[in-house]
């Protein structure tokens, strides 16, 4: 199968790097899938969205992505997101917690989206 280099980065570091099949991404614009040979792409990431990657070792993981861009070029995907978490780091009792006492649209949008990375419902 095709493969594409794709690189998750949030202002504050790098969370993955490396060689992937498929990329699901929430833009403002609706959910984009990514494969290898994909026409270039700029798109607006939603905040309080949810971004899949199926890494070539046959591996799937998930991040809550917060804001941010996706960049598609003939080289590879680039998510650059204004803050990110891997789901196997989101504290999900925490993350029920915080929208619970979530206060406005943004909170909730981000708890929910912690939420969904780590494979729970919101």
């Amino acid at each position: 199968m095709a493969e594409m280099s794709v690189e998750l980065v949030a202002v504050e570091r790098r969370l993955w790097s490396g060689k992937a099949t498929f990329v699901v991404a929430q833009t403002t614009e609706g959910e984009i899938g990514i494969m290898a040979g994909h026409e270039p792409v700029l798109g607006q990431l939603v905040e309080g969205g949810v971004v899949k990657v199926d890494t070539t070792d046959g591996d799937t993981f998930t991040a809550a992505v917060h804001g941010g861009f996706l960049s598609v070029t003939g080289t590879g995907v680039s998510i650059l997101a204004e803050s990110a978490e891997l789901a196997d780091e989101i504290d999900v009792e925490q993350a029920r917690s915080e929208l619970s006492a979530a206060g406005d649209e943004a909170d909730r949008a981000r708890a929910s989206a912690r939420l969904r990375a780590a494979g729970q419902s919101a």
